[in-house]
């Protein structure tokens, strides 16, 4: 797929929820593309820095600098900033603590929510004018908060994908997320879409988790990827270990569970070229 196209994808993977899986999914997802052979660049936008942490980059400033804020600010470039990862063909460009600072730096900035995709812009550019072969992902693991990290991130993006944990209030941030993505495409960015929504920590014996599904389902109909995550202990140890599932034990049902997604994904995805 990637092969007939000059510009990367860029997913942004939002939900203003914590805990619903946005980090486990991007490093998962793109450890997935990347076994199929896409080239896979990761954008750890989260102040908390757990992509990167999952990816093994040490959490320190010599490992973390530049980071995204030094590329939103326009002090360096994604090239500048980009690490190599262990995973062939995906690197990562490092989120670190200081991404809060970008809230009151923007107050005096006119541009403040386009520095990511300013960035992206002038990468792909560079890309098509290199031998080095750019990516055809980028996995944009957004902070739990529609704040403007996030804005950046929609405004960047060309499709959102949303993690969406199976639980009782899964519903209202659902809607209040789509409001948010409505109001960014009105904006920020007029050809932004929800490319997806992934069921996060499902459990089918669950009577909740069959309500939330159904519910979110009738919802957003085919929006909703029909291969769900289960809860899987393994998913949870593997970040502590500073690797994605698929590398710390890919045979578990969480590991398999990305595979499936990442196939759909690029169903989806080759539906959306095709259109």
């Amino acid at each position: 797929m990637s092969g007939d196209r000059s510009r990367p994808r860029v997913l942004a993977l939002a939900n203003q929820k914590g805990g619903v899986g946005k980090t486990t999914t991007a490093i998962n997802l793109g450890t997935a593309l990347a076994a199929v052979g896409e080239q896979v660049l990761i954008i750890d936008l989260d102040p908390q820095g757990n992509a990167s942490t999952g990816l093994g980059i040490p959490n320190t400033p010599e490992a973390r600098t530049p980071s995204t804020l030094e590329v939103m600010m326009g002090k360096s470039s994604i090239s500048q900033a980009q690490r190599p990862t262990d995973i062939d063909r995906m690197s990562i460009v490092p989120g670190h603590i200081d991404l809060v600072m970008v809230e009151r730096d923007a107050a005096a900035n006119r541009h403040k929510n386009y520095g990511l995709r300013d960035a992206l812009n002038a990468h792909a550019a560079a890309m098509e004018h290199s031998d080095e072969l750019g990516p055809s992902y980028v996995l944009i693991d957004c902070p739990p908060s529609l704040n403007i990290l996030t804005l950046n991130a929609l405004a960047a993006a060309d499709a959102v994908i949303v993690p969406l944990q199976c639980e009782f209030f899964a519903m209202e941030g659902l809607s209040l997320l789509v409001d948010t993505i409505e109001e960014a495409r009105r904006s920020l960015n007029p050809n932004l879409i929800i490319q997806g929504v992934i069921l996060t920590m499902h459990d089918g014996r669950q009577v909740l988790t069959q309500q939330v599904e159904e519910d979110v389902r009738a919802f957003l109909g085919k929006k909703v990827y029909s291969n769900t995550i289960p809860r899987n202990v393994r998913l949870s140890e593997a970040p502590s270990f500073g690797q994605p599932a698929l590398v710390y034990d890919m045979e578990c049902k969480g590991s398999q569970a990305y595979i499936a997604v990442a196939k759909e994904l690029i169903r989806r995805e080759r539906g959306l070229a095709a259109a």
